[in-house]
């Protein structure tokens, strides 16, 4: 058999389907709680074990399902295990899709329209991994102050792994290319809005995004199939940018030869032009599309004790978002620039769109570390803010975040 034949095996799992089992679904609520510390509302949320193929989750709904990773997953490594990366959908996902029935249609301005098999997607072009960080625009969004709608994520709704596929390019090249004054690719999955009249879910990226070498059709998550929970059979991968734009279940790709205005891109999934403060209305918006930089510290959360008179070793990951990262550094409370450590960057192992590790060590802890949080800048000069540019949405948030450490 020839090497095409055998990706093609693993992209369906061997089975031939992917089903979500019904029953585990009706159990994550029995499980534990976990406290995100929200400011402004309730912090608890149960945790998810039951749920099919994941470790503990943070269960932000059932249905369609919102799971968030616990911090604790981020505390080792870059790469996040399969059971512990985040899951958001905004409308209903099918539980059984049959690997061997499906099929992604290609169309709008192209040469020939098509509908492609998996085999026919897997032959399209040379097989490609990239490492690239999946994270939903809306992460962090619960520690908005003050308080927005939408999910309240903690800082969990993300997460890096290694995605296999074909370059989106080489499918829309099945398809006779595109046609010179196409301006946009929008993408559609298998999900279904939960209410009559409801907007599809559909998304879409500029050509020129459309054609880099690293925006990929990809069937394969940290080297398995994707999961049915992270978009089985397809799903589109973006580096750099949000995850709004990693259409899972991919089921159609249309080539638009104009602006795109359907509902998930021309009036959401939007924030201000300018900044604005609570209150404001009727300010124009732009699309959300790349990630700016951020920084976490890992090791330790909000509250712990530390040991008075010792050093101490803080560590984290922070990525550079649309670009890779330059540096990494200890900060103090206030943004007054009163202190900054720079922090020791672990190896640049995947490439810019990866976590890196970060660490720094205090040499003797002399009382409480109030406030303090690490700052991130990527190669383009972007640095992480003190102060938090509010929006209505909790979109995009990459204030420096901070804990609190007591030393006895």
């Amino acid at each position: 058999m020839n090497e095409r034949k055998l990706s093609r095996r693993a992209l369906i799992a061997g089975a031939g389907s992917a089903a979500l089992a019904a029953p585990a679904l009706a159990k994550v609520a029995q499980s534990g709680m976990i406290d995100l510390a929200l400011p402004g509302g309730p912090s608890l949320r149960p945790t998810a074990p039951a749920f099919p193929g994941k470790g503990e989750m943070i269960v932000q709904r059932i249905r369609p399902p919102l799971l968030e990773a616990p911090m604790d997953a981020f505390r080792e490594g870059v790469i996040t295990p399969n059971d512990r990366m985040f899951v958001r959908w905004n409308w209903d996902m099918p539980t059984v899709v049959k690997a061997g029935e499906h099929r992604v249609a290609v169309g709008g301005a192209v040469k020939q329209a098509v509908s492609l098999t998996l085999d026919e997607i897997a032959a399209a072009g040379e097989h490609v991994s990239v490492v690239a960080i999946n994270q939903c625009a809306g992460n962090g969004r619960g520690l908005s102050e003050p308080r927005v709608t939408g999910t309240q994520w903690g800082n969990g709704a993300m997460g890096c792994a290694k995605w296999t596929g074909v370059r989106l390019k080489d499918v829309l090249a099945k398809a006779g290319g595109t046609a010179p004054w196409a301006k946009r690719v929008r993408f559609a999955g298998l999900d279904v809005p939960l209410t009559d009249g409801a907007p599809q879910f559909i998304k879409s990226i500029p050509i020129d995004i459309a054609l880099r070498d690293d925006v990929l059709v990809a069937w394969a998550m940290n080297d398995e199939p994707l999961p049915l929970l992270h978009g089985f059979p397809l799903r589109i991968v973006v580096p750099g940018w949000f995850s709004t734009y990693w259409v899972k279940m991919l089921a159609t790709i249309e080539v638009l030869s104009g602006a795109d205005d359907s509902y998930y891109v021309a009036k959401s999934y939007r924030i201000p032009a300018q900044p604005i403060t609570p209150g404001d209305k009727d300010f124009p918006t732009v699309e959300i599309t790349t990630m700016p930089p951020r920084a976490f510290i890992t090791s330790h959360a909000t509250g712990d004790v530390v040991a008075l008179g010792q050093p101490l070793v803080l560590e984290g990951i922070a990525f550079g978002g649309d670009c890779a990262l330059d540096r990494v550094d200890l900060v103090g409370a206030g943004g007054d620039g009163s202190w900054a450590i720079p922090c020791q960057l672990g190896p640049d192992e995947h490439g810019p769109h990866a976590f890196r590790r970060w660490r720094v060590e205090i040499p003797q802890v002399s009382g409480d570390l109030e406030e303090i949080g690490v700052r991130a800048r990527n190669v383009n000069g972007v640095v992480q803010p003190d102060k938090l540019a509010w929006n209505p949405s909790g979109y995009a948030r990459n204030v420096i975040e901070r804990i609190t450490l007591r030393a006895r």
